[in-house]
């Protein structure tokens, strides 16, 4: 590909870029761009990592170095949503997992770097920086840059503070040109810019993804099990999760499964070889709907010609599709099912409790009611 060919890869379906100068020069030097995505190991991957994913596999495909960070240390700072004895079987689960979606859409991850966050963020080095950086850094400013990506809550603990101070380290520890994230990092992502240059590090390219809403109108939350498809989740499962998610007639805004087409679906078709997303009308005896851009879908959707009933079957299909082979590769691993039960281990059987019944219940006499025998 050619320098603008890889620039166009890189730009696809994204909110923005923060200083794009940087990665356009180094694409005239012919180099590759390395970039990084970090995760925070704490709830179980679900289908919303195919939004990151897909820009991942387009990074991949445009030549760029790409690393992933496996941040178990930044999920036990945020509110110790992972807890110490889970992170490191979390971690390995995420790598397992996210090697399976890419490779799910025909990517290559021979040059995908998988780099544990605990590895070198104990350093003292690494240290050392994070003491210089939080003595530059005000209580207020760690405070908004970590506002939408760090839990908040009144009296936090002080590691929701270091949280942004270790994701700013990152790109210089990580040696990275740009790093990428969602639209909700924005803030950080300008602090970065700030504060790296105080230690005398250079200022990197900022990659941005849009909030894709989740099947119900808000964020895909590992939490909310209703918003959420897992990645293993089975094919009935997937079906009954998208026949009840929210998709109203004719409103393409917010529409969480339109989005998923926009951007999952279409981009993996892409990348599997054939750019297309077929609605089957079988049933009506009509044609197939088949769209190659979100443009013409939003009209037909708009215009009431794909309807929530149609363009449901079609997502739950094209989905399974694209979830075959990661349940594939779970179900042929030994070692990923038993990190599965470590990492996730499911929750403890409630003890039945037995109720003491007494004395009354029917059948047997209380004591004090025992009739008197004579001579006693």
């Amino acid at each position: 590909m050619s320098a603008s060919e890889r620039l166009a890869l890189i730009n696809e379906n994204l909110a923005e870029i923060l200083n794009p100068e940087i990665i356009e020069k180094i694409l005239e030097e012919g180099r590759n761009p390395k970039v990084y995505w970090g995760t925070a190991t704490t709830g179980r991957p679900h289908c919303g990592y195919f939004v990151p994913a897909i820009k991942i596999a387009q990074l991949l495909a445009a030549g760029c170095d790409v690393t992933i960070l496996l941040a178990d240390i930044h999920g036990f700072l945020d509110n110790l949503k992972a807890p110490l004895e889970l992170v490191a079987q979390r971690a390995e689960y995420y790598r397992l997992i996210i090697k399976a979606i890419l490779e799910a859409v025909g990517v290559s991850t021979d040059k995908l770097r998988f780099v544990l966050g605990s590895d070198y963020q104990k350093s003292p080095e690494y240290v050392m920086d994070v003491y210089k950086m939080s003595s530059l850094i005000s209580e207020h400013d760690a405070k908004r840059a970590g506002a939408e990506i760090v839990k908040q809550t009144d009296n936090a603990p002080l590691s929701g503070l270091l949280y942004p101070i270790l994701q700013v380290l990152d790109e210089q520890y990580l040696d990275v040109d740009a790093q990428f994230g969602g639209l909700d990092q924005r803030k950080l992502f300008i602090a970065a810019k700030d504060w790296l240059p105080k230690l005398g590090y250079r200022e990197r390219a900022h990659i941005l993804n849009p909030m894709v809403p989740g099947l119900h109108g808000g964020k895909m939350s590992s939490s909310d099990q209703d918003s959420k498809i897992d990645l293993l989740d089975a094919p009935e499962v997937v079906t009954k999760k998208i026949k009840k998610a929210v998709s109203a007639p004719t409103v393409v805004e917010e529409n969480g499964v339109l989005a998923f087409v926009e951007f999952v679906l279409l981009p993996a078709s892409h990348l599997r070889g054939k750019r297309e997303f077929v609605v089957e009308r079988e049933r009506d005896g009509l044609e197939p709907l088949v769209y190659t851009d979100i443009a013409q879908m939003h009209d037909d959707y708009k215009n009431d010609v794909l309807t929530p009933q149609l363009l449901k079957p079609a997502v739950a299909k094209s989905l399974n599709q694209l979830l075959a082979p990661i349940n594939e590769a779970f179900q042929a691993s030994k070692e990923w099912q038993e990190i599965n039960l470590r990492a996730y281990p499911p929750p403890p059987k409630k003890e039945k409790k037995v109720k003491d019944k007494g004395s009354r219940h029917p059948g047997k006499q209380n004591p004090k009611e025992l009739p008197i025998r004579e001579g006693q």
